[in-house]
C-alpha cells in the first residue's frame, strides 16, 4: 500500500479521500486555490501546497503545479477524485511519466471512453446494447439533418466529448433541428473545446441507471449493482438511490453482465461507471462509461459495506479486487440528496454566499458528505455543491421517511439553497411510489415547490424564540418589558419566506402566560404557551387542546422550524412595532427596538412614499428596516449611521404631502 498520496481535487471528495487513507494510515498531501486557504480538506490533510488563484485553470486544471506539488512533497501517487483533471487522459500519462501512480484508469482507456462516438462504436462491437443513432465523422449540417430525418423524432443532440449535462438539446421536430444544433455545439466548445455531436434517438419517459464497476490487474472485473440516477434538473443529478425502484430481478442481472462486457472490452482497470438509458419497458441501452469515482458513489458503499476508495487504493497499489462477483452482496436502502447552493425559483441559478450557520441531521443511517464549514464561502469559481446527504435504512419507505426527517433538520445560515426542492421532492407521492424518469423534476416543479402555508404555530415558535434569545422571559410568565411592550396590548411582527420574500403580518397580544396570535386579518387569536426544552426545541400549545413539538433554529433575522416532518426557512422581517390600530394616526417613525443605526437611506427634503426604506437599525443580532408608513416629505433627520439609539424615539420627521407622481 502506498505511504503518501496527493489528492488532485478540493471540498468533499477530497475529505471523503481523507478519511479513508487515515484508516489505512496514509499520509495525505492536499493542493488549494488562493480561495481554498482556510478550507476543510486543506485542514484535514497532513500536508498542504498551493497551486495558485482563485480559477480553476491556475490552480487545479494546472498539471504542472499540480505535479510539482506531488514531487515536493514525496508522494507516490495522485488520486484525481471527480471533475477536474479526473478523465483527463494527458494528465494521467504525465503522472505516470513523472513516476507517480494514476489512481484510476489507464490513459488510453480514458481517451478512447472521452469521446462518447467512439465509446458506442466499441460497445456495439462487444454486443453492448445501443441506441440507435449517428456517431460519424461527417459533421455538416445538411449530413446531420438528414441522419435525424433517417432517426426520427423526438432525437437528442450530444457533444461528443461531453458529460455533466453541456452540450444537450432535445428536439421533437425537423424544423427545430437547426437552431438547437447551433447551441449544442456552441456550448459543447465552450465547455470541451470540441464542437462535434452526436445523435441519438430519445427514449421516452427514460430513467437513468448506473452501474459502479471495478477492475483489477488481475483480469477480474465486478460490478457492485445499480443506482439509480433519474432525479435530475438540466440534465444533472439531484437525487440517487439504490437500488432502483424501477428494475426487475433478471434486468437487474442483465444490466450487470452489460456492465461488466463493457469494461471488459475497453481493458479496463479500478473504478468506473457504467451508465445506461433504460425505457419504460426495462429495455436498456449504454449511455457512456465515466472513469473515474462518482459523485454518488456514497450509497453503493452503504448499501454493500464496500469503501470504494479503499478498493481504489488497493488496486492502483497493485494488490487483487477484495471480493469476487459471488462474494458482493448488497442490503437495505441508500438515498443521496445533493444540496447545492442555488435558486430553484430562479431556474437553478448559482447562488453564492457566506455560510454563516449551519446544523446537520445526526444518528443511525445518516451520513453527510460535505467540504464546508462555518465562514465557508460557496463562490463562483467551482462547483455549488454544498453537500451530500445520505441516508440508508432496511427498505425504500424507511429511507424515505429517514430522508425526509433528515431534510426537515438540516439547516443552512446565509445561503439560498435548494433544500426547499428536496423537501418538496422527498415528500411527492409519485417520488414515494418509485414512479419518476429523467424530466419528472422539469414536469412536476410547481407542485415540489408548492409553499407550505404558514400556520400560526409557525408564527408563534419564531416568536418564542426570538422572546427567548433576548432574555425577555423567565421560567414564569412571559416580560417583554425591555421592549416597553405593555401586557394586553397589540404588538406587530411580520414573517417571510426565505425563499420568496413573501410576508405574513401577525399581531400578538401578551397576558402573561399566554400569547394570544392573530393572523392579520383574523378578529379571533389563537392562545398559545410556549415552553422551552432542550436542544433549541419548544413544546407549543394551541388553544389548550393541540401540542406540537417544535425545534427552531435562529441566526440573526432568520430562522429554521421543523416540527420532524416538515421544514419552513423564515426571515423576521419586521420587529414589534405597535400594533397599527393603537397608533394609527402617527406618521413618525419611531425606533421599534434599542441598537444602532446601521444605514440612513432618506435625507432632509426627500419625497417618501408608503413603504420607503428609511433606516436600517441592528440590535441583538439582528437588522430591521424602518419603513414609511405614509405619503410625506422627510423634514428632519433624528439619528445617523452608527449611532445607538433607544426604543421608541423618533428617527425621521415626516410632513404628510401628496405623493409624487407615478
Amino acid at each position: 500500500m502506498f505511504h503518501k498520496i496527493l489528492i488532485a481535487n478540493r471540498g468533499e471528495i477530497a475529505c471523503r479521500i481523507i478519511r479513508t487513507c487515515r484508516r489505512l494510515g496514509i499520509t495525505t498531501v492536499a493542493v488549494y486555490s488562493s480561495a481554498d486557504r482556510g478550507s476543510p480538506h486543506v485542514a484535514l490533510a497532513d500536508e498542504a501546497y498551493h497551486l495558485g488563484p482563485d480559477n480553476a485553470t491556475s490552480s487545479y486544471l494546472d498539471m504542472a503545479a499540480v505535479l510539482a506539488a506531488a514531487q515536493r512533497s514525496g508522494a507516490v501517487a495522485i488520486h484525481p477524485g471527480y471533475g477536474f483533471l479526473s478523465e483527463n487522459a494527458d494528465f494521467a500519462r504525465r503522472v505516470a511519466r513523472a513516476g507517480l501512480i494514476f489512481i484510476g484508469p489507464r490513459p488510453e482507456t480514458i481517451a478512447a471512453m472521452g469521446l462518447k462516438s467512439a465509446a458506442k462504436a466499441t460497445m456495439e462491437r462487444a454486443g453492448v446494447p445501443v441506441i440507435p443513432g449517428y456517431h460519424g465523422e461527417e459533421q455538416d449540417d445538411d449530413r446531420l439533418l438528414s441522419e435525424a430525418r433517417r432517426l426520427g423524432f423526438p432525437l437528442m443532440i450530444k457533444a461528443s466529448a461531453g458529460g455533466g449535462g453541456k452540450g444537450i438539446r432535445i428536439v421533437r421536430k425537423a424544423d427545430e433541428f437547426r437552431t438547437a444544433l447551433a447551441g449544442a455545439r456552441r456550448e459543447a466548445q465552450a465547455a470541451f473545446g470540441n464542437a462535434r455531436i452526436l445523435l441519438e434517438r430519445y427514449i421516452e419517459h427514460p430513467r437513468h441507471i448506473e452501474f459502479q464497476i471495478f477492475a483489477d490487474n488481475f483480469t477480474t472485473t465486478v460490478h457492485l449493482f445499480e443506482r439509480e440516477c433519474s432525479l435530475q434538473r438540466r440534465f444533472q443529478k439531484v437525487v440517487e438511490e439504490a437500488p432502483s425502484p424501477l428494475l426487475a430481478e433478471p434486468v437487474r442481472a442483465a444490466m450487470g453482465a452489460a456492465a461488466v462486457a463493457a469494461a471488459r472490452a475497453v481493458d479496463y482497470l479500478n473504478a468506473g461507471t457504467v451508465e445506461f438509458i433504460v425505457g419504460a419497458d426495462q429495455s436498456f441501452y449504454f449511455m457512456e462509461m465515466n472513469t473515474r469515482l462518482q459523485v454518488e458513489h456514497a450509497i453503493t458503499e452503504e448499501t454493500t459495506g464496500i469503501d470504494l476508495v479503499e478498493w481504489q487504493l488497493r488496486i492502483a497499489a497493485g494488490e487483487p479486487l477484495p471480493l469476487s462477483q459471488d462474494r458482493i452482496h448488497r442490503h437495505g436502502h441508500a438515498i443521496e440528496a445533493r444540496i447545492y447552493a442555488e435558486d430553484p425559483t430562479r431556474e437553478f441559478l448559482p447562488a453564492p454566499g457566506l455560510l454563516a450557520a449551519l446544523h446537520w441531521p445526526k444518528g443511525n443511517g445518516v451520513r453527510i458528505d460535505t467540504g464546508v464549514q462555518v465562514d465557508s464561502n460557496i463562490g463562483t469559481a467551482y462547483d455549488p455543491m454544498v453537500a451530500k446527504l445520505v441516508v440508508c435504512a432496511p427498505d425504500r419507505d424507511a429511507a424515505i421517511h429517514r430522508l425526509r426527517k433528515s431534510l426537515a433538520s438540516t439547516s443552512l445560515f446565509g445561503l439560498t439553497t435548494n433544500l426547499t426542492l428536496l423537501r418538496g421532492l422527498a415528500a411527492h407521492p409519485q417520488f414515494a411510489a418509485g414512479n419518476y424518469d429523467t424530466v419528472f423534476l422539469d414536469r412536476e416543479l410547481d407542485t415540489i415547490l408548492a409553499p407550505i402555508p404558514l400556520a400560526p404555530w409557525h408564527a408563534a415558535a419564531a416568536l418564542a424564540r426570538f422572546l427567548h434569545d433576548l432574555s425577555l422571559t423567565t421560567p414564569g410568565p412571559w416580560r417583554p418589558d425591555a421592549f416597553r411592550v405593555v401586557p394586553g396590548e397589540g404588538w406587530r411582527f411580520g414573517l417571510a419566506r426565505e425563499e420568496s420574500g413573501e410576508t405574513s403580518h401577525w399581531r400578538v397580544q401578551i397576558r402573561p402566560p399566554d400569547l394570544l396570535l392573530y393572523a392579520e386579518s383574523a378578529t379571533e387569536p389563537v392562545r398559545i404557551r410556549a415552553t422551552a426544552l432542550p436542544n433549541e426545541t419548544w413544546l407549543l400549545e394551541l388553544d389548550g387542546h393541540e401540542q406540537r413539538r417544535v425545534t427552531v433554529r435562529r441566526h440573526r433575522s432568520r430562522f429554521h422550524l421543523s416540527d420532524g416532518e416538515q421544514a419552513l426557512d423564515l426571515v423576521w422581517s419586521a420587529a414589534f412595532t405597535p400594533d397599527p390600530q393603537r397608533r394609527s394616526g402617527e406618521t413618525n417613525p419611531l425606533s421599534p427596538m434599542p441598537g444602532q443605526v446601521v444605514a440612513v437611506h432618506v435625507a432632509a427634503g426627500d419625497r417618501v412614499r408608503k413603504g420607503d426604506p428609511l433606516v436600517t437599525l441592528e440590535g441583538m443580532k439582528m437588522e430591521y428596516t424602518v419603513r414609511a408608513r405614509n405619503d410625506g416629505i422627510a423634514r428632519k433627520i433624528h439619528c445617523r449611521e452608527g449611532e445607538r439609539i433607544e426604543a421608541e424615539v423618533i428617527l425621521i420627521e415626516i410632513d404628510a404631502a401628496e405623493p409624487a407622481d407615478a
